[in-house]
């Protein structure tokens, strides 16, 4: 079997147990201390936003339109919505403005 078919396996074991990792010391204590849950709740926005602004600061006018689009769209919609409707002005944006 190929290298890039290993290389794929072990990095699907390696995120798979992380993940479970996780749950594993989270699920042994009886009572999670409301900080410790606060910060945990705060962790996707965190990722979330170390995807975003990198991508900022090298947007042009087509990331910059659906970044705007996608926020007006979170004040209404779930998060599904905010990421199709930014996905579908930014593709629309660079198939026919460039």
């Amino acid at each position: 079997m190929s290298t890039i078919f290993w290389i794929t396996i072990a990095a699907a074991v390696a995120t798979y147990l992380t993940r479970i990792g996780g749950h594993l010391v989270i699920s042994r204590f009886e009572n999670i201390h409301p900080r410790v849950e606060a910060g945990l709740n705060a962790v996707p926005a965190a990722v979330l936003t170390t995807l975003v602004a990198p991508a900022m600061l090298d947007a042009g006018p087509a990331e910059w339109a659906a970044i705007v689009v996608a926020a007006l769209v979170s004040l209404r919609g779930g998060l599904m919505s905010m990421f199709l409707a930014g996905a579908v002005v930014l593709i629309a944006l660079r198939q026919f403005v460039g």
